[in-house]
């Protein structure tokens, strides 16, 4: 009767236990104990976005690591956020290959720091367009952008909330 008692026991533990599988995107974006998103990696060399702007200015690219402030990020998948640079302009963080995400909620204000390749591009204006409606802009604001632009941006290897 134990046994039976003790196998009924252990079987209700098991079945409450068990939640359906996540998907790799879920996965990828639950964060480890430091909030660690992507590679790993450590913060030495750390540069600031004004520090990064000196450094990129007359190069193609630049691999660093950087420290800066969270402006706005995407609402609907966390596949990027725009850094505030020090001329009080952005700098839109993608993720390499799309290989992890960020939390989607309560990502403006927050510090945080990244590693991997910073170059100046042109942005069209469909990209501009796309990055302005995942942000949640208004028909009005999406449709005022009419001109391509050039800006700094940096695809990220790995991502620090802090």
């Amino acid at each position: 009767m134990i046994k039976i008692l003790f196998s009924v026991s252990l079987l209700c533990v098991l079945l409450s236990s068990c939640n359906k599988p996540q998907t790799d995107a879920q996965v990828a974006q639950k964060p480890t104990e430091t909030n660690v998103f992507g590679t790993d990696f450590k913060e030495q060399n750390l540069l600031s976005v004004t520090q990064l702007q000196d450094a990129v200015a007359d190069k193609d690219s630049v691999q660093a690591t950087v420290s800066g402030e969270i402006i706005e990020s995407c609402q609907s998948k966390g596949c990027w956020m725009d850094v505030k640079l020090a001329d009080n302009t952005n700098m839109k963080v993608t993720f390499r290959d799309y290989g992890f995400f960020l939390p989607v909620k309560d990502l403006k204000g927050k510090t945080v720091v990244f590693t991997g390749t910073a170059k100046r591009e042109v942005i069209s204006v469909e990209d501009q367009r796309h990055y302005a409606e995942d942000a949640g802009k208004t028909a009005r604001e999406i449709a005022a952008i009419t001109t391509p632009k050039e800006e700094l941006r940096f695809v990220a290897d790995g991502v620090k909330l802090k």
